[in-house]
């Protein structure tokens, strides 16, 4: 895996295994510009979401096996971003720290609080009420994206889904619930040279 920082809190990276390859560029500090393709279209729609709802430029570029299952490009995807995430962040001076949102999708509503603590720690409590979105996609990959995310960006995250009848809607709901409390999270609203810490360090 390689990657590279900036100073404009954006960061690029890659990874290839035997499963995927993957390329990440994300700008936090952007305007929702996304580029995406991953071969798993249910996967790019919702990346797609995460830029245009949390304001962050992203170009995503990944190949492997999702016409095999698309778990892998998925579990993936969610590294690579969370990776990208944590390395834009730098030592996290001067952002809020804390962000939390709700976002409705017609009947589905969720709710996603997140810390940017340096901590990984998911609490996923969304039960989708069909096993399968759309053709191919299996509702528990929403889970499994936001643990790779969390776990490799170093976030404490709540997500829940409060309600909802259709799991396209649930998913969507969580992924801009969460764009949202991201966007929130990684502003820079405190001075630039303090850690939001009462440690001094957020890890």
């Amino acid at each position: 895996m390689s990657g590279q920082a900036s100073n404009a809190r954006e960061h690029s990276i890659s990874r290839t295994t035997g499963e995927t390859s993957i390329d990440v560029r994300l700008k936090l500090d952007g305007q929702g510009q996304v580029e995406v393709t991953t071969g798993v279209p249910f996967l790019d729609h919702m990346v797609d979401a995460l830029g245009r709802h949390g304001r962050f430029d992203i170009d995503l570029r990944a190949t492997g096996d999702a016409a095999m299952d698309p778990h892998h490009t998925v579990e993936d995807t969610g590294i690579l971003i969370g990776h990208a995430l944590r390395g834009a962040l730098g030592e996290r001076k001067g952002i809020e720290r804390y962000g939390h949102a709700y976002a409705p999708l017609d009947e589905a509503l969720a709710r996603v609080v997140i810390d940017c603590s340096g901590r990984p720690f998911l609490k996923y409590n969304a039960d989708m009420p069909e096993a399968v979105i759309g053709p191919d996609f299996a509702a528990s990959l929403v889970e499994e994206f936001w643990r790779s995310v969390a776990m490799n960006a170093g976030l404490t995250m709540h997500i829940d889904l409060l309600r909802a009848r259709n799991s396209h809607h649930a998913a969507e709901a969580i992924f801009k619930a969460a764009a949202v409390a991201l966007r929130n999270a990684v502003r820079q609203t405190g001075p630039r040279n303090t850690i939001p810490s009462t440690k001094g360090v957020l890890a």
